[in-house]
């Protein structure tokens, strides 16, 4: 399993689901597993008869050798009445993936023919650029990887699918530190743990139903360990990308759907509440911040005095040379 790096050293990029059930068979007909010399390392999704969205990270280089898409899987074992197969002629990472912090790790694939549509092999939505998902709508994850750290998926190897809400980026960032989660993310998952995307799971797509159309809004990328408490699994936001996806593909382009989330968006009361100081002179009442920007001129220097009032942040913030820093409750350091 390639494990990669985020901002923190021992953070693994996403490959199993863990805390989920057995998918229905046909349930999720876009998914995919990629497979090389018959072993199975990573999904995807089909987006037309002929290409498929998957993680940039799963592949080490854009060599295809013995590289195969299998379609119409329920298992990874056993017999698969409904499957096909196809070589891959193109492997396209995206052009500004970054494998140190995991930003733009998004990949397509150009499959060697076209595959037949069928009841169990059929493409997925993908969401257009101007779609907007508020914090706490319902999003499904599937996947063949391990249902807990260290735990493989038992034998056949049932296709596995989890229902997580998503997580919006302030509070994604308070969870792995400000600056970690960029606009080309999306974050989905359980304050308290038990339910994720993890080892074996890494390419696959987050999904969002609207008027009974399901619409991809994510393909699963990296996390903190697997379904820990106030570490949500993140995925390269598929909406950043309709552009260049339509820049890869010139003929029958994937299908785009705009998502609307309706209500009030939570993820925008995300306060952070700090005691500051410049320089020497310490002012007599604690400074209320708004990530991603506080209104007005900054001083050039705010440093954290004493413990800040915490709130919802799961780290005390303070600003530091303009930018929002997260900082060690116990230390009152800025992390680096």
């Amino acid at each position: 399993i390639f494990k990669g790096k985020t901002f923190q050293k021992d953070a693994s990029l996403n490959t199993r689901i863990v805390g989920g059930q057995v998918a229905p068979v046909g349930s999720w007909p876009w998914q995919v597993s990629l497979q090389r010399f018959g072993s199975h390392f990573c999904g995807g999704s089909l987006i037309n008869s002929q290409w498929v969205l998957t993680a940039a990270h799963c592949f080490r280089s854009s060599t295809p050798t013995g590289l195969t898409v299998n379609l119409g899987l329920q298992s990874l074992q056993g017999s698969n009445p409904n499957a096909a197969s196809r070589t891959v002629t193109q492997i396209i990472k995206h052009p500004n993936y970054n494998s140190g912090t995991n930003d733009n790790d998004i990949c397509l694939l150009q499959l060697s023919s076209p595959v037949n549509f069928s009841s169990y092999i059929s493409p997925v939505c993908l969401a257009a650029s101007d779609s907007i998902f508020y914090s706490g709508v319902n999003s499904w994850v599937t996947g063949w990887g391990d249902i807990g750290r260290g735990v493989p998926l038992p034998s056949p190897q049932n296709l596995m699918e989890v229902e997580v809400p998503v997580v919006g980026n302030r509070q994604c960032n308070c969870n792995y530190g400000v600056g970690s989660i960029t606009d080309n993310m999306i974050c989905a998952g359980l304050s308290a743990g038990g339910k994720d995307s993890c080892q074996g799971d890494s390419g696959g797509p987050m999904v969002i139903k609207q008027s009974g159309r399901w619409i991809q809004a994510g393909v699963v990328s990296f996390g903190e360990g697997c379904a820990l408490p106030n570490f949500p699994g993140v995925y390269a936001r598929v909406s950043q990308y309709q552009t260049w996806i339509n820049s890869q593909i010139s003929s029958n382009q994937p299908g785009f759907m705009t998502f609307t989330s309706t209500g009030t968006n939570s993820d925008l009361s995300i306060l952070f509440n700090m005691y500051i100081y410049k320089k020497k002179k310490t002012p007599s009442t604690p400074l209320r911040a708004v990530y991603p920007s506080s209104s007005g001129p900054l001083p050039e220097a705010w440093e954290l005095e004493g413990p800040a009032q915490h709130l919802s942040c799961s780290q005390d913030c303070a600003l530091l040379d303009r930018d929002l820093r997260c900082c060690s409750r116990d230390l009152l350091e800025p992390l680096a």
